[in-house]
């Protein structure tokens, strides 16, 4: 059998300077995720955590203690045990440009 797979991004080469939400992705068929998040320059802090939801409505935190970036690269952040809806939250303290990918497989 043929595990499915796909890489969707929700953002590219977008700059926050503020907390933010991507948008949310039914996530239902997947049985792992890999958030992807990519750092081209960063003034200051970004704290990322994923957020799950069972309906795309109402979100709760997912449990990962995620991640805090200070300087550019790419940083990773694997899920398992999730339900319908992921997204992930950033919480920005100065600025950040970047682009975030998350990677599901059946």
């Amino acid at each position: 059998m043929l595990r499915r797979s796909l890489t969707a991004v929700l953002e590219k080469n977008s700059t926050f300077t503020s907390d933010f939400e991507t948008e949310p992705y039914e996530v239902a068929w997947a049985s792992e995720a890999r958030w992807f998040v990519r750092v081209f320059e960063i003034e200051g802090r970004l704290q990322i955590g994923p957020e799950v939801s069972p309906d795309g409505l109402e979100w709760c935190t997912e449990g990962s203690p995620g991640l805090a970036i200070d300087a550019a690269g790419l940083y990773s952040l694997p899920l398992r045990d999730f339900v319908h809806w992921l997204r992930l939250r950033g919480t920005v303290e100065g600025s950040a440009r970047v682009q975030i990918l998350l990677a599901l497989k059946e």
